[in-house]
């Protein structure tokens, strides 16, 4: 089983930045990649960042490319997600998700609610 607690949620100005965490606590098998998707009110849950445990390699969504960088400290069993240049449109629920063997994302944190004033 995978645990998956995130932090680092809040409230923020636009064009503001904040930095959301995900603690991973794994017993049985080793990650393949963690994520984070966000979900707003009315709308699906969205694929926001992507990265691989291994190699490191990284995959955004359109709306957040050169403004949100995903990051991993594979000792923590951590994963980052530094969030800048915030918009209103951004203001979502962000969920951390890890995937397993199957290599789907397959496990879920709690979620973190980040809001954006405009």
């Amino acid at each position: 089983q995978v645990q998956l607690v995130e932090s680092g949620g809040g409230l923020v100005q636009a064009g503001g930045s904040l930095r959301l965490s995900c603690a991973a606590s794994v017993r049985t098998f080793s990650i393949y990649a963690m994520g984070w998707f966000r979900q707003a009110p009315g709308k699906e849950r969205a694929f926001v960042a992507g990265i691989t445990w291994i190699d490191g390699k990284t995959y955004y969504g359109d709306s957040v490319k050169g403004r949100f960088t995903i990051s991993r400290d594979n000792a923590k069993n951590t994963v980052y997600l530094q969030m800048n240049n915030l918009k209103p449109e951004d203001a979502a629920v962000y969920y951390c998700s890890a995937q397993g063997p199957l290599r789907t994302y397959d496990y879920w944190g709690q979620g973190t609610q980040v809001t954006v004033s405009s």
